[in-house]
């Protein structure tokens, strides 16, 4: 079970104790000296807490279920170290109520319809009302959440839940109805490094027998991102080092040794991973490359299956980067590649690699917009039955359904494309995809224009009044050039003349643009 902390800033109190009395406490174990320094530094009241501010208000709900002045269930979420199974120790303490903890990974339903019998036994004997405290909440299967719904519905058990996963996932919709949520957050590095000081000085903690130079005082802090527990552990670590070596400070190189890596706070099964992964998407998206880089380290030191990386890379190429740049999907699937051939830590190279090229890539969403109107309709019921030039003629007797029949087929035609129905009757005219004008995608918005309309057959747009007068038959009729004789990125007109970037060298010999699809 983990040991949550919260501390106060002002005088220190006196250990605390396990609560007499009729209630009394299941699952907790009584403070000892050479209990972790996490435990030992805990509060004995609600006015040592510190960092929930929020939560501490008079007659707020925490000061509630603390002082025992309203049987309310609650769920207590937030990260590691903000306070959770502390406010179970504090709860604990009101000596009229009997205080039963588990711990979702280790407990069962058996165990859970054991105390909500016995809970159920006292009240109906006159006896002390029970709380029951579930850390790790979210563990608990939906078979499992759901037998408490009945006990804390009619209050035979006050619940005191704990989960660092978010609870609109994790526990079910009735279960959450039936309790007040109440949302921790981390502390500040303010209140951590006034909670380090006071554990140096106060006699439940290292008792002044140890300097903390601001340096290693720097570096804790840094290392607990907001996690109280993670630094004073962190700082029981470099004690215990700089005892070994008869030292009576705590330097920067004590700390550093004494804590070799940062724990990164990222589950792999839980809430933090979606928004590592959503801070990852949306830095390539808004082309942050250092910041894509970051939750990259960050998932990969975490030790998050570089498979799962490869993956989002793919879709997000063709997601956001897209027509804009139509390497992106090659580079992204040979990373993806990479990583199956060669595996980490070596594939972390080739990650990064896909990463840089994605965020700084041409963004389009164009493909991700058109596949999604698309479906829209298909789902809508729009699209009626395949033209009957466009069905299989192959096997016998299709010829006599008249399948196939009226099919033109492109290649006969010196432009390579035809006038032609390919949709259905009631899809006809609709435009699905619609391109940018970011990289490599300014070129397929120039041609497109002019394939839909040889497609669809319709007229060419009028011509300009300012445009000179031609005679009839000196220019041919708007066509699609034929293919290879435009170089890549270069568009056409409708009367069929080479534009845009790299249409001199198209003028000249066909030469490549040089630099089209960067942007």
């Amino acid at each position: 079970m983990e040991t949550d902390a919260l501390f106060s800033l002002g005088e220190p109190a006196g250990a605390p104790s396990a609560p007499a009395g009729p209630g009394g406490v299941d699952g907790f174990t009584t403070v000892e000296p050479d209990s972790p320094l996490p435990v030992r530094m805990r509060p004995a009241s609600l006015d040592e807490l510190v960092g929930q501010d929020h939560l501490l208000a008079p007659g707020a709900p925490l000061r509630q279920l603390v002082g025992g002045g309203a049987p309310m269930s609650v769920i207590l979420w937030g990260p590691p170290g903000s306070g959770k199974t502390t406010i179970a120790h504090l709860v604990a303490q009101a000596t009229d109520r009997r205080f039963v903890a588990m711990s979702a990974l280790s407990a069962g339903v058996k165990d859970v319809r054991a105390v909500i019998e016995t809970a159920r036994r006292q009240r109906r004997s006159g006896g002390p009302q029970t709380v029951l405290f579930i850390d790790e909440v979210h563990r608990f299967s939906k078979t499992q959440q759901d037998s408490l719904l009945a006990a804390v519905e009619d209050r035979t058990v006050t619940l005191l839940a704990a989960t660092t996963e978010n609870p609109y996932f994790s526990v079910i919709s009735p279960l959450l109805s039936r309790c007040v949520l109440l949302t921790l957050q981390p502390l500040d590095d303010d209140a951590v490094r006034g909670l380090l000081r006071r554990a140096v000085a106060d006699e439940r903690g290292l008792g002044g027998r140890l300097v903390l130079d601001p340096a290693a005082e720097d570096h804790l802090v840094r290392l607990a991102a907001g996690d109280v527990r993670k630094a004073l552990t962190a700082l029981e670590a470099a004690a215990a080092s700089a005892t070994a070596l008869a030292a009576d400070r705590i330097d920067l190189a004590t700390a550093e040794q004494a804590v070799d890596v940062a724990a990164v706070r990222y589950d792999r099964d839980g809430d933090a991973h979606y928004d590592v992964v959503s801070a990852f998407i949306k830095s390539m998206r808004g082309s942050d490359v250092d910041a894509a880089l970051h939750w990259l380290a960050r998932m990969l030191v975490a030790g998050e299956d570089a498979r799962f990386v490869a993956r989002r890379l793919v879709i997000f190429a063709s997601e956001d980067v897209g027509m804009a740049d139509p390497s992106a999907l090659s580079v992204a699937t040979a990373a993806a590649h990479a990583v199956e051939y060669v595996g980490l830590p070596e594939a972390q190279l080739n990650l990064a690699q896909a990463v840089i090229h994605l965020a700084t890539a041409p963004k389009s969403n164009s493909a991700t917009t058109a596949i999604g109107a698309a479906m829209a309709d298909v789902r809508a019921g729009r699209g009626g039955s395949v033209p009957r030039a466009l069905r299989d003629a192959h096997y016998a007797g299709a010829r006599g359904l008249g399948h196939g029949t009226g099919y033109r087929y492109p290649h006969d035609d010196q432009r390579g494309v035809v006038t032609q129905q390919y949709v259905p009757d009631d899809l006809v005219g609709t435009d699905y995809y619609q391109p940018s004008q970011h990289g490599a995608e300014r070129s397929v918005a120039t041609r497109l224009p002019l394939l839909r309309r040889i497609v669809r057959g319709l007229p060419a747009p009028a011509r300009a009044e300012s445009a000179a007068p031609e005679a009839p038959g000196t220019r041919p009729e708007p066509e699609v050039v034929r293919s290879g004789t435009v170089p890549a990125g270069v568009g056409v007109v409708g009367d069929g003349r080479p534009v845009g970037p790299g249409a001199g060298a198209a003028e000249q010999g066909g030469r490549d643009a040089a630099g089209e699809g960067q942007q």
